[in-house]
């Protein structure tokens, strides 16, 4: 019987009702403890796999108030490998073959707990409340004026200035036949970096042996509030150098274009003829350094792609990425309206890990797979309202491969 992506029928935002927040995930445990892929086109599962997935917990650091902090490392049967640790839910490490069968490390990281509480790159880390920009860090709902922090000139960015990715989250491995995966969960108070409603999250992620790392986003409120979560891991297929020979192809027909704090201006620009039209596989270099105003706004591509008209709880491929030396393949799918991607534009050599590799000037690259920026403050714009009663979930999956 197919049972080709089934677990499509779980809400992007808030669609669903809050009783059925344990079914959702309990839908989601029962595909992946029977060995059901959740893969986008539920590929077969790889060849050659000789082990059992595993989940392993190890200490990783103490914050400067005491606070352990662990580490977890997922592997699949076919030797693809995350470390992920309960500090901002960031993915220290992935590991993948290449063409060649060689292992090698295709996200930037840090070396050490402080690093990363010093980080303002974000690397790896959940995103949340709010991806992206809010103007001013301020906006209005059902009458209320509400000022968040501001961490991004006068503007808000990714939650503040203690977001999601700079808290300490509660983290449970698990492993089932086809699969290692470890859930994170963080209860955000009423008022948190200005933001009305306690917040309950939970974040799944899930190495499958169909080679995919499959994560789960659900959040609840006790007050109507706006969410706008995403994952905000910079890769390098080649695991050095820069990222401008990578080949990316977008399924993006319009952008949303922003002004000089890299606001939208609540209009969508058609990418036909311009710099932003990755519809075609073309190298991410090959139009950096074009002569275009949104690009000189963003220091190169900081852009929000549309990917779907209206919103909805369909999964569907944002971005295949390519890496010709290595021979590695990205693909990034997700059930948000829409994915950022960022070309590495403020990385400035001023982080490097143990191994040598240096963060320099577009060394790295995110796909963040998200609702609008701004939405708050754009009346045209998919709405990012979540209410009490109802339930925020939605989904994005990074598929590795080869060719």
């Amino acid at each position: 019987m197919s049972l080709q992506c089934v677990f499509q029928g779980l809400k992007t935002t808030h669609q669903t009702a809050s009783s059925n927040t344990k079914k959702s995930r309990g839908l989601y445990a029962l595909l992946v403890t029977c060995g059901i892929a959740l893969t986008p086109a539920c590929a077969h599962q790889g060849d050659n796999m000789t082990t059992s997935p595993s989940a392993s917990m190890t200490a990783y650091g103490v914050l400067a108030d005491q606070t352990p902090v662990n580490q977890v490392t997922l592997t699949n049967s076919n030797g693809i490998s995350v470390d992920v640790i309960n500090y901002g839910g960031i993915i220290t490490r992935i590991e993948t073959p290449d063409a060649k069968g060689e292992m090698g490390n295709i996200v930037l990281g840090l070396d050490n707990l402080e690093a990363y509480t010093k980080a303002t790159t974000y690397y790896g880390a959940i995103i949340g409340r709010f991806g992206n920009r809010i103007a001013n860090g301020k906006f209005t709902l059902n009458g209320t004026e509400y000022q968040l922090a501001t961490n991004d000139g006068d503007n808000h960015l990714h939650g503040g200035v203690q977001g999601f990715d700079k808290k300490v989250w509660n983290m449970t491995p698990f492993t089932t036949q086809n699969s290692a995966g470890v859930t994170l969960s963080l209860v955000s108070p009423d008022g948190d970096q200005g933001y009305p409603g306690e917040v309950t999250t939970e974040v799944t992620y899930t190495l499958t042996n169909n080679n995919t790392l499959d994560m789960q986003f659900i959040a609840t409120t006790s007050k109507p509030t706006i969410i706008n979560m995403t994952q905000h891991s910079y890769f390098n297929l080649a695991g050095k150098g820069d990222i401008l020979d990578h080949q990316m192809k977008i399924n993006s027909k319009a952008i949303t274009p922003v002004d000089g704090g890299l606001i939208p201006t609540g209009e969508l620009m058609d990418v036909a003829g311009t710099p932003f039209d990755f519809r075609t596989a073309k190298a991410i270099g090959q139009d950096i350094k074009a002569s275009n105003e949104q690009l000189k706004l963003g220091k190169g591509y900081d852009h929000n792609f549309v990917l779907k008209d209206t919103p909805s709880n369909e999964l569907i491929e944002a971005a295949t990425v390519y890496e010709a030396n290595s021979g590695r393949t990205l693909t990034v799918y997700t059930e948000e309206p829409a994915v950022q991607f960022y070309s590495g534009n403020f990385l400035d050599g001023s982080t490097v890990q143990a191994s040598g590799l240096v963060h320099n000037f577009r060394s790295g690259f995110c796909l963040e797979p998200q609702h609008f920026p701004d939405a708050p403050n754009q009346p045209t714009f998919p709405s990012t309202t979540l209410l009490p009663g109802d339930v925020y979930s939605t989904r994005i999956v990074y598929e590795f491969g080869t060719k």
